[in-house]
């Protein structure tokens, strides 16, 4: 057993003291950026309406081929005391004014379309006369002194660093680190640096190769560096992360089902006289464009503008890199080109994630490389020997132990639905496709539940089981799905919104399901559907998934789906298995386990949790909305210890009910992007934003004030929750308070005498939590459950991590990225790393929370009792561990029945609306969305091969 974690974050060493660099900045000032705002308006035709310049294409243009620039700023900004560029040495006007002309070239073909023939030319001209003449104003590069470590402390204690350093200070990192080599094993691997929004990548390059099935596969190691901050910790954090980039070099995707791929090139600088370091590839998106019938460049790929640029060279054409992959990702006439994979595109024989050596090795090269100006945070320790809570005894080394654990799983399974359903009776629909999935299903109910083979009765073409035992009245009815797992019908009318088109095909499904099944005899009722995997409904939007769980949910019955055993890796007992733990979970049918905390832990606790349900124009029905969604668990059992809040009552409902009222709620939705009734969204407008900040608050607060009549310990994701409760923001947190932007921040008893905060949040897609491992000080690395954090009692920030489950067990020493010898190597298994889940104490009845509510006498919370509750609730006799708190969990997976349906076809004009995104108004630096690359580090926690792949699961991934 290991004692101790190590984190791969550091932090400003006070021994070094501030990090000095004196780089070379342009500013572009208020003059230049009015005249390229008034070209960029006449090139659009709206010079009388106010415009956003789309300059993430220019930036990233100068950060590819303009040799020297090092970072560019988070936009093109009028204001001259923000940096546009930032470079090692000053970059030549006659660099600069070709980049600039061709980004402007390329603005002009992208609205071609508006303009005949003379008027373009004419245009064309002004335009690059404009450029021509702004180029003679463009301002000097000057030499600036920049603390890199440069901080500021929030009224709670957080240090944040000073904004332009979360974009600046990962690309100085990446920088230093590629330049210097990793070496091991005998082997070297040199780094090149991708430029993200306020992140670096290091990708080993070239790409290694690994020889399987008579083909060969290629991979590379991806090193990412961001910038974060920790609540209430005095230093900021640099945050570094280990992975596996896979290259696909076997594609079997049709283009036109292309939707979006990235592309890293790697060509040398167009500039004859320019030192060309080799130090980056630049990243670009490949996609089909149905506009043009054929796969493209997406907008700000810089390989679209390279042509213009060197006339010399032969770049790869978007249909070239797509027919021979391995040509170019092997280098052609010095350019080279790689398109990373993901699982859509085809097969891969390289597994994916590192593993724990692996990692350690990376991050003692990297904690080198960063001396003297940054240090690794202290390793962290356990803060309790309970790490588990009372859970059946895991050790099955007899027939007769594996017994019993089964027997009493079952007997706790029976107990659960007889709570859940208080008398009640329940009734299951089996809608299958291949026989074997019937019989595995049947089953696997019986041993689930510990019961023998139901009674059989046949009526017509239907089959129905039925068991009675233990006050459980159980009926499963099984018949063949036929048509109503087709691909769904999508109506070819491109006059009318892709979501509009896709609501008449769910329309048509429900009634199809509507004809086919029998509504429930007022009863519980659940439907599993045997359904064909996503790689069965290649043409966009046509799984039926989504409709079929609508379809289901207006006849009042629950649905979970299974895939085709052929559709599926892993044995079908297991993911029938699965399949019936996911339908007890949507019956309310489960609870946490007893802690094994202590007596500083009120007896008759209660949990809620709060999730927000955010779906964009690329969601499931293509409809966007925004549904806060709040769970309550009791975990004294009895008929409603799972609920949830139903706004339109304004009352706590069973969970079930919870997930029907979610479905027929958010089915009543306008088009345009609002939301259903209850759903705190709508249309985008002037303060429209605001308001929905201000109903979501409102809501928390209402909330809170339901949940006074026992002592409670509220469960948020900060990083999901940040957009609609802007207080959860790191720099914005302040111990044992809450606050509101209508209240401020108020003491925790103003919602509650007994009420306890802890805020969740884990990596969320951009690294806000570091990646780990567990040491035992000399040369040994692996994983190791517990919680974790300083040695202070009055810490408020902890670690909760559990260890890897038995289906992802992999020999000790086992070795993935570099040949070492006398070491095994094996690039194609897969590494599994699991989740850092970060737990921060926000409120409890601390000393000075008890002396503000006059309740002096009164014995002070431990935060490290409360975090260790919060990761016991993780664990359950059932489940792998949980990527989450088990309430948090449950109001996540509620969030699958939010499927808005759109009715109207408002939509913004594309140009608008893309100009938009380009310089969107500023966020908090923790709460910015942050476009990746996409990573793969291995699975998190759990192993469900179930038909639910967006989380329809208690083995979360």
């Amino acid at each position: 057993m290991y004692h101790t974690i190590r984190a791969a974050a550091y932090e400003p060493d006070p021994a070094h003291g501030p990090w000095i660099e004196s780089p070379y900045v342009m500013r572009l000032g208020e003059e230049l950026h009015a005249e390229y705002s008034e070209l960029y308006a006449r090139v659009r035709g709206r010079s009388d309406q106010p415009v956003r310049l789309p300059v993430r294409g220019l930036n990233t243009l100068l950060r590819a081929l303009a040799p020297g620039v090092v970072a560019t700023g988070r936009g093109v900004t009028a204001d001259a005391e923000i940096p546009w560029l930032y470079g090692r040495e000053p970059v030549p006007r006659e660099v600069v004014a070709p980049l600039l002309g061709t980004w402007a070239a390329g603005l002009l073909r992208e609205h071609e379309d508006k303009y005949a023939g003379a008027d373009r030319a004419a245009l064309e001209d002004q335009l690059l006369d404009g450029i021509d003449a702004t180029l003679e104003d463009l301002p000097l590069w000057r030499p600036e002194r920049i603390d890199l470590t440069e901080t500021r402390t929030s009224a709670g204690g957080t240090a944040e660093p000073v904004r332009r350093l979360f974009s600046l200070l990962p690309e100085w990192v990446a920088f230093r680190l590629a330049a210097r080599p990793f070496r091991a094993g005998g082997s070297v691997l040199r780094f090149r640096v991708v430029s993200c929004e306020n992140s670096a990548e290091l990708v080993s390059w070239p790409p290694q190769r690994y020889e399987s099935r008579k083909q060969t596969w290629y991979y590379s190691a991806v090193i990412s560096v961001s910038v974060h901050t920790v609540p209430f910790t005095e230093r900021f954090r640099v945050h570094v992360s280990y992975g596996i980039r896979r290259w696909a070099t076997c594609l079997e995707i049709r283009c036109r089902d292309l939707s979006g791929a990235t592309v890293l090139l790697d060509a040398p600088l167009p500039w004859p006289d320019s030192p060309d370091r080799g130090h980056r590839l630049i990243g670009n998106t490949v996609a089909f464009d149905r506009k043009q019938g054929r796969v493209g460049w997406r907008r700000h790929s810089p390989a679209r503008l390279l042509p213009d640029l060197d006339i010399v060279r032969y770049y790869p054409e978007p249909e070239d890199l797509l027919n021979a992959p391995e040509k170019w990702v092997n280098g052609h006439q010095g350019v080279a080109a790689g398109i990373v994979y993901s699982p859509g595109l085809g097969p891969h024989r390289v597994g994916p994630g590192l593993m724990p050596k692996e990692r350690a090795e990376l991050d003692t090269w990297v904690e080198e490389g960063l001396r003297p100006m940054l240090r690794r945070i202290p390793d962290m320790t356990r803060v309790t020997r309970n790490n588990t809570p009372s859970l059946l005894p895991r050790s099955t080394t007899t027939a007769e132990d594996a017994e019993a654990r089964q027997a009493g799983q079952a007997l706790a399974r029976r107990k659960a639905l007889v709570n859940a359903l208080d008398g009640s009776s329940l009734e299951f629909d089996i809608l299958w496709q291949s026989p074997e999935t019937r019989t595995e299903l049947l089953a696997a109910l019986s041993a689930l539940l510990g019961l023998p083979p139901g009674r059989k009765a046949c009526d017509a073409d239907t089959e129905t089981w039925r068991w009675q035992a233990d006050g459980l009245d159980i009926s499963v009815r099984t018949h063949h799905v036929g048509t109503m797992a087709a691909p769904l019908k999508i109506s070819g009318d491109r006059r009318r919104p892709r979501s509009v088109r896709l609501a008449g095909a769910i329309a048509e499904r429900c009634a199809l399901v509507g004809e086919r099944m029998e509504c429930p005899r007022g009863t519980r009722s659940l439907a599993i559907i045997e359904i064909g995997g996503k790689g069965r409904f290649t043409a966009s939007d046509t799984d039926p998934k989504h409709a079929l769980r609508l379809a289901c949910a207006r006849q009042g019955r629950l649905s979970q789906f299974v895939n085709l055993p052929e559709d599926t890796e892993g044995p079908l007992r297991l993911r029938a298995h699965w399949t019936w733990l996911d339908a007890f979970r949507q019956l309310g049918a489960t609870s946490p386990p007893a802690h094994r905390v202590g007596t500083g832990i009120p007896g008759d606790l209660q949990y809620a949790a709060l999730w927000l349900v955010r779906y964009t124009r690329q969601g499931p029905t293509r409809c966007p909305t925004r549904r806060l969604v709040a769970v309550r668990v009791r975990p004294d059992g009895g008929q409603g210890a799972i609920q949830g809040w139903d706004a339109g009552r304004s009352t706590w409902v069973p969970y079930p009910e919870l997930l029907l009222s979610l479905a027929e709620d958010a089915a009543e939705v306008n088009g345009g992007g609002a939301t259903g009734r209850h759903s705190n969204g709508g249309p985008a407008g002037p303060g429209t934003e605001q308001q929905w900040r201000h109903e979501v608050e409102r809501q928390i607060r209402s909330l809170l004030f339901q949940l006074r009549d026992r002592p409670t310990l509220l469960l948020a994701n900060a990083g999901n929750l940040r957009q609609c409760w802007p207080s959860l923001r790191n720099g914005a947190l302040v111990k044992d308070a809450l606050g509101f932007e209508a209240t401020g921040d108020q003491r925790l008893a103003v919602y509650g005498p007994d009420l306890r905060v802890i805020l969740t949040r884990d990596r969320n897609g951009r690294d806000e939590v570091p990646e780990w491992y567990a040491h035992d000080g000399k040369d040994k690395a692996g994983f190791s459950k517990g919680v974790w954090g300083p040695s202070d009692p009055q810490n408020r920030v902890f670690a909760s991590t559990a260890d890897a489950p038995h289906t992802a067990k992999l020999p000790k020493g086992l070795m993935k990225l570099i040949p070492a010898p006398g070491v095994r190597t094996a690039p194609g298994k897969s590494a599994w790393n699991p989740v850092h889940l970060e737990l921060t104490v926000l409120g409890c009845l601390s000393e000075n929370a008890l002396a503000h509510a006059g309740r002096e006498g009164e014995p002070a919370d431990r935060p490290a009792e409360w975090a260790t509750l919060t990761h016991q609730l993780r664990f359950h006799d059932d489940y792998p561990p949980l990527a989450r708190p088990l309430p948090l969990h449950l109001a996540r997976l509620a969030g699958e029945y939010v499927l808005p349906l759109a009715t109207t076809s408002p939509s913004p004009p594309k140009d608008e609306t893309s100009a938009a995104a380009d310089e969107a108004p500023a966020l908090p630096p923790d709460d910015q969305a942050l476009p990746r690359i996409p990573h793969e580090r291995g699975g998190a926690e759990g192993d469900n091969p179930s038909r639910d792949e967006e989380g329809d699961s208690f083995a979360d991934k």
